[in-house]
């Protein structure tokens, strides 16, 4: 073993600079004890500049510790994740750096202990940072593992590539490396306690804390480990730091190189942008340029006192769709955020739809109501192809060396997705996104820990908290309690909430906070309440009253289903045609806009086509009937959205006038989010809460006297007409809607509706009423004869369905924070029978990806039906970024069915690379038929795609 007069000593042991800790990438090979050094110091910049005030003293207070003290120790811990890399497998990667230790004889190991490869040095490091904390103090409880604090924090440590090992038992702790030859003996153990010694000394950590950290705090520390651990990994952050040939890792030399990564780490967490914004005003005035509504009001006058008396917690609002939510929960974010010294907000919608028609809203809020670092990133499957004030050009850097990892493939792929890619929102201080990238924080997912540590110190906003089904709710419930545990401020916004989902999520945020007595929610509508995290208190619901009062007038017409006769078909008097044709006679007539929205893409695409059979004028005139649905190439999809929003979007504020005769034929995309305004809106039968939801799209906006044709004069009488297909002679959903929507919901809101159309629903008074009316336990008991039985029948089904969703999403799911109970394993581990498919935040979500590319004429194949777009060809490192986006907005959704009926599918070149948004993705040949449409056979089905999007046949 080296030698050296002043070397890092531990006993009679010498520090081996020989032992290498990075390589790829590099001039030299990296020791060990540096990148040990550098991980330290970034953790230690990390914690200095992102970790909030109360979160330090949180884990101050935990360990016993003061706070010099406590970031002097959790520094040490960071440096320390790495040092299972003093193990025979890790060195023996690089054969040439390895020979000279595996022939000193001072390194000691079992014979064919370099191949124990599924011994990872992270797992080296769990398994032996037990006994050398142990040693010097840390508590331990060899009677139950997961209370000793030295446990604890090896296995924290041990999870830093993204999984946590499972809890060692006493006699694996005592007799580690019997148990796990690939930790060596002599020598091995020997280098493992000097480089822990040397590592304390060098920081400072002499201080051994009394007690753990709660699950909470865990997973912050974990996160940070993480974190630190890739941005002290960068090429461009080691390379520059290697020691010469001389460098012996002497004791000065040691503490020179600390010095060193403590003032090159300021720059590299500043260049990863991922410090704190701050909420700088709690001023409604100065967030929006206009006066608050009444329910706006209402949290200025009365939330800040709330939450100056009882500290942050939960906000809930639930008002009608159009009365300003998204700004009453930017103001109450505010001043949470403030209390609460948090550090940024995420933003949660339902749908990347919904998250990119929102991001430039919180855009302007973000530059006038905070300051500090104020890096907003767009966060979904799809938002690297554009950044906020980018213009929608793709978020894809051109440098490919710049800011690489040095470390195995698997963890360059993890950390450059995280630090560089879509990944990086929930660690920015800003984001707005789909719920889904915050519920994966709850599925025993690799990495999950920095989700939950980019939620942690955020205000947590959550749209549509009412849009999501029994699994996606379980998840919600659980990501709750999450955040009510680490003391996150959330404002959850909902236009058509029950009391008993309001309640659920409600006491689960309680319960992370500890606070186990339930609430007993009755939300206001509108209005809102607050939940403090910090004490017993729940605020009675403060309703409000809307400024503007409607009345909701309704058309229920029960119909013949017609909707998949061909166009030519005559018309059935009573059927869905039939009522189409006659309630859009005055828009053709008069001018107007009007929305038909529809259950299912195909019943869309049918529904168009009628559509503009029966309004032929209409169907020729610019705008005058339009299509949206989710079945688009991501370009063509963009582009109507946006002509959509010219269309029917909010008005000018200039005088008003009719706007030209205008037909939007929709799906569900439409109900959520998007700031539409129809002057008519009919939809076919959907439960209640949805219908709601659609109405809210009719006469959203004040258009004054001339803003509307006369058969729509009067702003405050929205009109819905509801197409219900349950009749006397069909009394059941058309097959042909599957299981989009449960039948008994569809059957109660028709009981419903045939009772109360007639004299309108009152908007806002009767809402909340209508929501619990249509989920009432002793609805059945109205009903007589078949009608009962079926309905009881279909309930049964129903609530058996709703458990057996919650059920499996509490399986999939981890568990609650106080369920952790000192053992971070329970973060990865998956119950038996867990699939891959069960870690998903949307069950049953049957989706594949196709790409269409055109066989022109002339030969060529292109990404485009004109011919202008020619198909990349790729090479050694893939397609470059402009190559990659072009190929990705042209990317399609499409039922998993049509891509299961025995097609063999063409595959992406090779030469195309592996970025993620070609995973899974179909390549379609499409040949021209009749004019313009185009059509490839898949297996058993004929896929086309025209000016309606994809169809199968």
């Amino acid at each position: 073993m080296l030698k050296g007069g002043e070397a890092g000593v531990s006993g009679c042991c010498f520090l081996d600079v020989r032992l290498w800790g990075k390589e790829s990438g590099l001039s030299r090979p990296y020791p060990v004890m540096c990148h040990l050094l550098d991980t330290s110091a970034v953790f230690q910049e990390l914690w200095d500049e992102i970790v909030g005030d109360g979160t330090r003293l949180a884990v101050a207070g935990a360990l016993g510790l003061g706070l010099s003290e406590t970031r002097s120790v959790v520094s040490f811990w960071a440096g320390l994740h790495d040092i299972g890399k003093i193990s025979p497998p890790f060195q023996a990667q690089v054969p040439l750096l390895y020979g000279p230790v595996r022939d000193d004889p001072t390194y000691v190991s079992a014979p064919g202990a370099e191949g124990e490869r599924d011994f990872r040095h992270e797992c080296a490091s769990h398994w032996s940072l037990y006994s050398l904390l142990a040693e010097v103090g840390y508590p331990t409880d060899e009677r139950l593992m997961h209370r000793s604090v030295s446990h604890q924090i090896a296995q924290l440590l041990g999870g830093h590539h993204g999984v946590f090992g499972l809890a060692l038992k006493a006699k694996q702790a005592r007799r580690a490396s019997d148990y796990n030859p690939g930790l060596g003996w002599g020598g091995w153990a020997d280098q493992r306690q000097v480089h822990f010694d040397e590592l304390r000394r060098a920081t400072g950590a002499f201080a051994v804390p009394r007690g753990g950290l709660p699950a909470g705090l865990a997973v912050v520390v974990a996160g940070l480990v993480v974190v630190a651990d890739w941005l002290a990994s960068q090429t461009s952050v080691i390379e520059p730091r290697v020691p010469g040939p001389g460098w012996s890792g002497a004791a000065a030399e040691i503490d020179a190189h600390w010095q060193g990564a403590r003032k090159a780490a300021a720059e590299v967490v500043k260049a990863a942008r991922l410090g704190r914004a701050e909420f700088s005003t709690g001023d409604f005035g100065l967030m929006f340029p206009f006066r608050p509504n009444s329910l706006q009001r209402d949290l200025v006058e009365h939330l800040p006192a709330m939450i100056d008396k009882h500290g942050p917690g939960l906000v809930l609002v639930t008002a009608p769709t159009g009365d300003g939510k998204t700004e009453a929960a930017l103001f109450a974010a505010s001043v949470l955020g403030r209390m609460a010294g948090a550090r940024g907000l995420y933003f949660a919608l339902p749908t990347m739809g919904t998250a990119d028609a929102m991001l430039p809203r919180v855009e302007a809020y973000v530059g006038k109501a905070l300051s500090g670092e104020r890096a907003l990133m767009l966060l979904h499957s799809m938002s690297w192809l554009s950044s906020p004030g980018g213009g929608g050009r793709a978020d894809v850097t051109e440098g490919r060396d710049d800011g690489a990892i040095s470390a195995g493939q698997e963890t360059v792929v993890e950390a450059d997705g995280w630090l560089r890619g879509t990944k990086r929102g929930l660690l920015a201080p800003l984001g707005v996104g789909t719920i889904d990238q915050a519920l994966g924080a709850v599925l025993p997912l690799r990495y999950n820990v920095l989700r939950l540590l980019g939620l942690s110190d955020k205000v947590f906003i959550l749209d549509e908290a009412h849009a999501y089904g029994p699994w996606m709710h379980q998840l919600l419930v659980r990501l709750l309690e999450w955040l009510g545990e680490m003391r996150a401020p959330v404002v959850l916004l909902s236009a058509t909430l029950t009391g008993r989902t309001a309640g659920s999520l409600v006491d689960a945020y309680r319960r992370g906070a500890g606070i186990r007595e339930l609430a007993g929610v009755v939300p206001r509508y509108p209005g809102w309440l607050f939940a403090s995290a910090a004490a017993d208190v729940v605020s009675p619901a403060r309703g409000t009253k809307s400024d503007r009062v409607r009345t909701l007038k309704v058309s229920h017409r029960p119909v013949v289903w017609d909707v998949s006769e061909s166009v030519g078909a005559p018309v059935l008097e009573g059927g869905r045609r039939a009522a189409l044709r006659e309630v859009l006679a005055p828009v053709a007539a008069e001018g107007g806009t009007a929305l038909v929205c529809c259950t299912t893409v195909a019943e869309a695409q049918q529904t168009y086509r009628d559509v503009c059979a029966g309004f032929p004028e209409l169907a020729v005139a610019s705008g005058g009937v339009r299509l949206l649905h989710s079945r688009y190439p991501a370009d063509q999809r963009a582009k109507i959205t946006a002509e959509c929003e010219a269309a029917y979007g909010k008005p000018g504020d200039g005088p008003g006038s009719v706007r030209s005769a205008s037909v939007l034929v929709a799906t569900q995309v439409v109900e959520q989010s998007l700031d539409f305004d129809f002057d008519l809106v009919v939809s076919d039968l959907a439960p209640i809460a949805q219908l709601l939801q659609r109405a809210g799209r009719g006469r959203r906006h004040r258009r004054g006297p001339l803003g509307r044709p006369a058969w729509a004069a009067a702003e405050d009488e929205p009109a819905l007409v509801v197409l219900d297909p349950f009749t006397a002679e069909a009394p059941e959903q058309p097959r042909s809607w599957g299981r989009v929507y449960d039948a008994g919901l569809l059957m109660r809101t028709s009981q419903v509706l045939r009772k109360r159309a007639s004299g309108g629903i009152a908007v806002p008074d009767d809402v909340q009423r209508l929501v619990d009316e249509v989920y009432e336990e002793d609805f059945v008991d109205r009903l007589e004869g078949a009608a009962r039985e079926e309905l009881v029948r279909l309930d049964e089904e129903r609530l058996a369905g709703e458990a057996a969703e919650r059920h499996l999403a509490a399986w999939a799911s981890i568990c609650s924070p106080a369920d952790v109970k000192g053992d971070l394993s329970k973060l990865s581990a998956r119950e038996a029978g867990v699939t891959q498919e069960l870690l998903t935040t949307r069950l049953g979500a049957d989706t594949g990806r196709v790409l269409c590319m055109y066989q022109q004429p002339d030969g060529r194949t292109t990404l485009d039906p004109e011919g202008m777009a020619g198909v990349p060809v790729g090479g050694r490192w893939g397609l470059r970024p402009d190559e990659l986006a072009a190929v990705a907005r042209r990317v399609a959704p499409v039922p998993g069915r049509w891509l299961r009926s025995g097609g063999s599918a063409a595959e992406v070149p090779q030469e195309w690379g592996t970025h993620p948004s070609l995973r899974d993705l179909v390549l379609l040949h499409m040949l021209p038929v009749g004019e313009g449409g185009w059509e490839c056979r898949f297996g058993r089905c004929t896929i086309s795609v025209s000016g309606v999007g994809l169809e199968a046949q």
